[in-house]
């Protein structure tokens, strides 16, 4: 079987190294291609997956569309060339445009409710689309759900454990109390008008009169008084980093899942809900959403409410509960590309195992 992979963003790399190299094992053709954005190109490199670049950086929507027209016409040559018989991607729109013109299967992978332009240029050409259980939209026959979530792809136990090492090599103590936060570009198709914090300076200071220490990961420019506390570590140790965290405060939603998964508990600040946020606050208690105009003031005190109270248990019970409800999000991407590459129907949906 013949697959191509796109990569179009970091978090597309976690989620599917681990398939890739599971199809590959299992002699599989596997070519990936790539746009540069942020540290997408670095983590594939790191990763050891063979790929090529196809577009470069977008730097505004505009940008966005000129770059995507690249990428798209740039990877149907590929594919003219390649005959895959599926193409896989998160968000899909170049995966499923291109898959329809050369006669291949595209499975696409989302999670994202609110990202309607991606939504309606994708999911009409769409062959398979896998959303978790939790996704707020019902996308029709094509729509294959399944109970996990995206980052359980890279982060489920059974694939990922964290490196101890990672504090030391931060310079910091074991003892030390930890806060990761995010800020947010803001420039992506889905969060325009979109906000989180009204000061960041001010969470920080705030966060740190509590005696933590705090690191920051930001799609933007810090002001000066922050970019000592910036992070500045390989980008594929920051998982290692989130599992030590006493607690993750940010905008970006993929991050504050990853915290969830690991155990770590995360304040999200976004002025968007997401499903599967939505269900890791209200189903398993290691996410607390802030969504609403005051989310600044509020987010900020659980915050330092979770800092100070340092209950380490009760995140770690609350993370074997939600592991014991949700799979390994790989076994889902490998079983519907080699289902689709196949050409048999899939389940309309999968189940986690029962351990009897």
């Amino acid at each position: 079987m013949r697959v191509i992979v796109t990569i179009q963003h970091p978090g597309h790399v976690h989620f599917f190294k681990h398939a890739i190299r599971e199809l590959q094992s299992k002699g599989h053709e596997l070519h990936v291609f790539a746009r540069e954005n942020e540290v997408t190109v670095e983590l594939l490199e790191r990763a050891e997956i063979d790929h090529e670049v196809l577009a470069g950086e977008s730097n505004s929507l505009l940008s966005l569309a000129a770059v995507q027209a690249t990428y798209e016409t740039r990877l149907l040559r590929r594919a003219r060339r390649i005959e895959p018989d599926v193409i896989t991607a998160i968000g899909g729109v170049a995966a499923a445009h291109v898959a329809s013109v050369v006669g291949a299967k595209s499975v696409v992978f989302y999670d994202t409710e609110h990202a309607t332009i991606i939504t309606k240029l994708a999911y009409p050409f769409a062959d398979v689309v896998c959303t978790p259980e939790c996704y707020q939209g019902d996308i029709g026959s094509k729509q294959l759900t399944y109970p996990g979530y995206h980052e359980l792809a890279y982060l489920h136990p059974d694939r990922f454990e964290p490196d101890p090492a990672v504090l030391e090599d931060a310079g910091l103590e074991p003892e030390e109390t930890l806060v990761v936060m995010r800020l947010s570009s803001w420039d992506s198709s889905h969060d325009v008008g979109q906000g989180g914090f009204d000061n960041p300076v001010d969470v920080v200071e705030r966060l740190e009169d509590t005696g933590a220490t705090v690191l920051l990961t930001s799609e933007v420019d810090l002001p000066a008084e922050l970019e000592s506390r910036r992070y500045t570590m390989a980008p594929d140790r920051m998982h290692d980093l989130l599992a030590y965290a006493d607690c993750f405060v940010g905008e970006g939603a993929t991050m504050a899942a990853e915290a969830a998964v690991l155990g770590t508990p995360a304040v999200y600040v976004n002025s968007l809900a997401l499903g599967y946020v939505t269900e890791l606050d209200d189903e398993y208690g290691l996410v607390f959403s802030y969504n609403g105009e005051n989310r600044h003031a509020r987010s900020l005190e659980r915050a330092i409410s979770i800092v100070e109270e340092d209950d380490r248990s009760t995140w770690q019970r609350r993370r074997d509960r939600l592991l014991a409800d949700r799979i390994d999000v790989t076994d889902v991407i490998v079983r519907e590309v080699k289902t689709a590459g196949s050409g048999t129907d899939p389940d309309e949906s999968l189940s986690v195992p029962n351990p009897g």
